[in-house]
């Protein structure tokens, strides 16, 4: 009895050698988006040297062979963006035909539960005018790839999740920032717009990060095993599990929405986020690919102070190539973590991507960034400011939120007005030799200074105390 057995699991190890599937993926597959007018990879298994051809419906198709673990990647030819829906077709030792395939602008979206709040929003915390967006849902040209969460110590290969396509029935559950960066795409670039959401919340950003990069952070402890809870924060779990699948899928560029699991250390994520984002480019290897994130909101926390991780992100977009921050001054709220004005959130991503990936002229991206600080006598002090080509304003509104300081760094209250053009005199008639500025540099102050355009300033210093 047991030599039948070990003749029948023999029987079933060769069968199932000598009829090795073509297997892709779960990304690619019926319903995705292709990014246009590109060279995109396609990968998969099949037996070791077994000759793979992929071949578009659009008239294009790559050929190469698979090594000797059965793996192969394809570059295959794309073109320009329309509604038509292609069929992919890849012939191995199984023939996989993956149909109502679109070609458009392909956008990464990753980070923690801001990211990852749905459209209609977590129990008990909603999002504005969710439920007519999603009653207004339908459109065949969004789509969106939803990761479901995993963790690993190794580098995984593949994840777990599907492409959706924009509807009622599915709307709800598309990451909102996510849908209203891709609304508005789709309605700007008129066309078809693929969304690639993973994110995890509460997830730091060593979670997002490979070891590689981590071993240069002597502070960060590599995991040796699993722990038995926090997985979302234990460094690289998340950037294994959850990011690498996708590395070399080819993307417009990425968004942004995490920070806030990093609080308590922005002097590492100053140096910390960039060499993520760093990273992320190298092994996508499609260059310095647009990253555009969201600054995170004010927030009543009881354990920190969130403005010095605000200007740790402020610092990476004026540091880093091909970066732009979306500021949430305004939007926050003392009591909830998750802003209820997701659609401002990525309405303010979209002007990023509009005017310094797609070249749309006309149009503010940033908010007021502090530039510079002069004394005008009197105890009084002008501040000068980029990104206000038009002027400042408060729309109507008290300024709010300035401190100022003399020699003795003591900050208290000021006045602020705007003067014209791209300044603010800022003053208190008990500080004679003032020699410092801040404004909302705290947890929950709301943002009161915009550029005429509507975007607020950040958070921000003119100092550098430690305090």
């Amino acid at each position: 009895m047991k030599n039948i057995k070990l003749i029948f699991l023999a029987i079933l190890l060769n069968t199932g050698l000598s009829q090795a599937q073509t297997q892709l993926p779960s990304f690619f597959s019926n319903d995705m988006v292709l990014q246009q007018d590109e060279d995109v990879n396609i990968w998969g298994k099949d037996e070791p040297g077994a000759l793979i051809k992929v071949e578009g419906s659009w008239g294009k198709s790559a050929s190469a062979e698979t090594d000797l673990e059965g793996n192969w990647k394809i570059a295959l030819r794309t073109p320009l963006a329309s509604d038509e829906a292609f069929t992919v077709t890849i012939y191995g030792n199984d023939t996989l035909e993956l149909g109502n395939v679109l070609i458009g602008e392909v956008w990464l979206c990753s980070g923690q539960s801001n990211m990852e709040m749905p459209l209609k929003g977590f129990n008990n915390q909603p999002i504005n005018g969710s439920n007519e967006e999603i009653l207004n849902s339908a459109n065949d040209r969004i789509r969106l790839f939803d990761t479901q969460r995993a963790y690993s110590l190794q580098p995984q290969d593949d994840v777990e999740g599907k492409w959706l396509i924009a509807e009622p029935t599915t709307a709800g559950d598309f990451s909102a920032v996510a849908y209203f960066f891709a609304k508005r795409l789709e309605n700007i670039l008129d066309v078809p717009i693929g969304l690639i959401e993973t994110s995890w919340g509460g997830s730091s950003a060593e979670a997002w990060t490979d070891d590689a990069t981590l071993k240069n952070f002597k502070s960060i402890e590599l995991p040796g095993e699993l722990p038995k809870k926090g997985v979302n924060k234990t460094p690289t779990l998340l950037y294994n599990g959850m990011l690498h699948p996708f590395l070399g899928y080819r993307i417009a560029g990425a968004i942004w929405y995490q920070g806030e699991a990093n609080r308590n250390r922005p002097e590492q994520y100053k140096e910390l986020f960039p060499a993520m984002v760093q990273s992320w480019r190298q092994k996508w290897g499609q260059g310095n690919f647009p990253f555009y994130f969201v600054q995170i909101a004010p927030f009543g926390y009881k354990d920190c102070n969130s403005a010095f991780l605000r200007e740790a992100q402020l610092h990476t977009m004026q540091n880093l190539e091909n970066t732009g921050m979306a500021v949430t001054m305004d939007i926050g709220d003392c009591d909830f973590i998750h802003s209820r004005e997701k659609k401002l959130v990525g309405e303010r991503l979209v002007y990023w991507a509009l005017s310094s990936t797609y070249g749309i002229g006309g149009i503010a991206c940033s908010g007021p960034v502090y530039q510079s600080m002069d004394a005008t006598g009197n105890g009084r002090v002008r501040l000068s400011f980029d990104f206000a080509n038009n002027g400042l304003s408060s729309f109507g509104r008290e300024l709010t939120g300035f401190q100022i300081a003399g020699p003795d760094k003591v900050f208290v209250p000021a006045m602020a007005r705007i003067d014209g053009g791209k300044s603010v005199t800022v003053w208190n008639e008990e500080v004679a030799d003032p020699v410092a500025v801040r404004y909302a540099f705290d947890n929950c102050t709301p943002g009161s200074l915009y550029n005429v355009e509507g975007l607020p300033a950040s958070s921000f210093r003119t100092d550098d105390w430690e305090k």
